[in-house]
């Protein structure tokens, strides 16, 4: 990945979108304007940062891409497999669509998620000009979020899972994500055939490897170039809001992403 700074934020791009002119971002926690605990690049409206911080954050992340915070589409994330398409920005009066993935073929909408260990999954068809984001936490990536991300790109827009280019972002690494056998038993009905690869125990923990579930997932469904960010969320709290190891006190990091 790539680091950019825009003033006083910094964020990272996937370098085979970039080379495809997909204008996209994830964002760091610096630059933004909350304080301790959510410092600084808050982009979580319900973590208890005060509402215009969070409003500042926002409009600082989306001028960083010269973007309108007004052809925004973003969602009430949930950890479900809902996958939904969308033609036209979000109408702000309108309560949020509970979902966990966002795909379109429409140039100018600006897909919009919030993480804080979550996987962060972007999408690009460079043939049929749609993209796609999906937000897998340990539900959505056994719900196989992803696998709805690209039959809904197939289904809406003809994409062909081997033209589409995923990008995995910065998110929790297995060694810092011990999980209940509730996850390994789910693991097991999901992706039987993946289980040895993504789920490990060490001094009597079990541990997910939210990186590998979803790229294998990908690979499963046709996807052959997938760009792994490689970078724990937890282990580097100096860049990435951290659910985990900040113990749940904390913000909300930003993905954008538009045609």
């Amino acid at each position: 990945m790539k680091r950019h700074y825009s003033d006083s934020l910094e964020y990272e791009t996937f370098e085979e979108f970039d080379k495809l002119g997909i204008p996209h971002a994830i964002f760091t926690r610096k630059g933004g304007v909350s304080p301790t605990p959510w410092a600084s690049l808050n982009l979580g409206g319900t973590v208890g940062d005060d509402v215009e911080r969070v409003r500042e954050n926002r409009l600082k992340a989306f001028r960083a891409l010269h973007f309108s915070i007004e052809n925004s589409f973003d969602v009430w994330q949930v950890h479900s497999a809902k996958v939904i398409c969308v033609d036209q920005p979000r109408d702000q009066a309108l309560p949020y669509i509970q979902a966990d993935g966002i795909v379109t073929n429409q140039p100018g909408i600006v897909l919009f998620m919030r993480f804080a260990d979550c996987v962060p999954i972007l999408f690009v068809d460079p043939i049929q000009k749609a993209i796609g984001l999906v937000h897998a936490g340990w539900k959505g990536t056994l719900l196989k979020i992803a696998e709805v991300a690209i039959h809904t790109m197939r289904m809406k827009f003809g994409s062909r899972p081997a033209d589409i280019i995923a990008g995995i972002g910065p998110s929790i690494a297995a060694h810092h994500y011990p999980v209940g056998k509730d996850v390994l038993v789910e693991a097991q009905k999901s992706i039987p055939q993946f289980v040895s690869e993504v789920c490990y125990q060490e001094d009597d923990r079990i541990y997910f490897d939210l990186w590998r579930a979803n790229q294998l997932i990908l690979q499963q469904n046709g996807v052959k170039s997938i760009q792994l960010a490689n970078q724990c969320t937890a282990c580097h709290t100096d860049d990435w809001f951290s659910h985990r190891a900040e113990k749940g006190k904390t913000g909300r990091f930003g993905v954008l992403i538009s045609l």
